[in-house]
């Protein structure tokens, strides 16, 4: 039977969806996974542009609240950025609770080669943090 993952972001926009969707494509024999936010937004344009160079379509995911998971249960509970960590102390899916923060590609400013270059680099983090999942 596959374990369950959730993940969890701030607006659940940018590297939730990206490891999301790494950890689907990656390990999809071992785990079901679903990511949300502690507030919803949109999925980063950027995201879905980094995750396609690498085979992974993102256009049809959807920010979500973690709300709307409120009443499944979860294996393990992954927080990618600090602020979830802090704002989701307990979530009720009685999952193990794994944080591993990862820098903020939304936050970069420049052009947008750059802001897709820091896109990437937080991809690929994820995607080395994920081949180890969750040791």
């Amino acid at each position: 039977m596959k374990k369950r993952v959730l993940i969890l972001c701030t607006a659940n926009s940018a590297r939730s969806q990206m490891a999301e969707g790494l950890l689907r494509a990656d390990r999809g024999d071992e785990f079901e996974v679903e990511s949300a936010g502690t507030r919803a937004t949109l999925v980063r344009p950027e995201a879905i542009a980094v995750m396609k160079e690498i085979g992974i379509d993102l256009s049809s995911h959807r920010s979500k609240v973690v709300d709307e998971f409120a009443d499944q249960r979860f294996d393990y509970v992954l927080t990618v950025c600090d602020n979830a960590n802090e704002s989701c102390p307990i979530f009720p899916g009685h999952g193990e609770r794994i944080h591993r923060g990862f820098g903020d590609p939304a936050a970069t400013e420049g052009t947008e080669e750059q802001r897709l270059a820091s896109f990437r680099e937080i991809r690929d983090q994820i995607r080395g943090y994920l081949k180890t999942f969750p040791r």
